[in-house]
């Protein structure tokens, strides 16, 4: 919603001084189509170039996502908090071997279906029940189960952000591209020197159209969508390091309520619930059960 709506303000600031300052837009209109055909098929060449197809479809897969608003939200952290809260407090009290069905079928879980805004994030679902059935096995301690945990949260920060730099790589040529078109443009316009000054000038504020069309295009449309995606890649990330965190603890020996606080504390602060608020959540939760 709001990346539509800044695209919004963006064109009609722009378009709206170049009208307040008395520009014609008939020179642009006439222009446009051939030099976006410029712009837009050179930046989608050298994408096809610069890629795997790999990173050709996760990009092409991802740019439909950042249309829509964050899913990390308070409201989300509390919930994945009272499910690690519940297996933590089954663990301490049954023992650990009590989490086994839990984790081998989370899907016939009764702790597990009760948060279902977890339970649809099958990536999230995944970390969390490796490294459960991990401390179920007990073959690890908590130092070499941090360094395991810091391993995958590197891979999937690194592999989550490849469409972003694919996008970024786009939004970087665009000015380059708006020159080439220009260029062409100014080309154009010398083969024709001997036409009257009215109709070179004609010609050569339509060449500069590309440029104008280049930099608008990357700072003003790509380069943001580059920018939101990395800020989705890092709530991810985010998200993966409060579970390390809260997991860690409580294998270090602390109980369920102060190895909930370890990972809370990890959480922007933006959407970090308070201890007040969190303590109230997993309580409810817990007798809504």
């Amino acid at each position: 919603m709001f990346v539509l709506l800044g695209y919004v303000v963006v064109i009609g600031c722009v378009l709206g001084g170049y009208a307040i300052a008395g520009g014609s837009f008939g020179v642009i209109v006439h222009a446009a189509p051939h030099e976006l055909f410029v712009i837009g098929g050179a930046a989608l060449g050298a994408f096809l170039v610069g890629n795997s197809s790999k990173t050709i479809k996760a990009t092409l897969k991802y740019l439909p996502t950042l249309l829509k608003g964050s899913k990390y939200s308070k409201a989300r952290y509390l919930e994945l908090m009272a499910l690690l809260y519940d297996v933590l407090v089954k663990a301490r009290k049954d023992g650990l071997m009590s989490i086994e069905g839990d984790i081998e079928k989370p899907g016939e879980s009764a702790i597990f279906r009760k948060y279902p805004l977890i339970s649809a994030d099958h990536h999230l679902m995944e970390f969390i029940t490796d490294y459960l059935r991990m401390m179920v096995s007990g073959n690890l301690n908590a130092h070499e189960l941090e360094n395991l945990m810091d391993n995958e949260i590197e891979t999937h920060h690194h592999e989550a952000a490849v469409p972003a730099h694919a996008i970024q790589a786009v939004g970087d040529g665009l000015p380059a591209f708006g020159i080439v078109a220009a260029v062409l443009g100014v080309v154009k316009t010398m083969a024709s020197v001997g036409a009257s000054p009215a109709v070179l000038g004609q010609m050569i504020a339509g060449a500069l159209v590309g440029t104008f069309l280049g930099i608008l295009m990357a700072y003003g449309f790509v380069s943001p969508l580059a920018s939101l995606a990395n800020q989705k890649v890092d709530e991810a990330t985010k998200e993966l390091q409060c579970v390390k965190t809260t997991l860690l603890a409580s294998v270090q020996g602390y109980a369920p309520a102060i190895a909930l606080e370890f990972g809370r504390k990890v959480l922007y602060s933006t959407d970090r619930p308070g201890f007040a608020e969190l303590e109230s959540h997993v309580k409810g939760a817990r007798k809504a059960a």
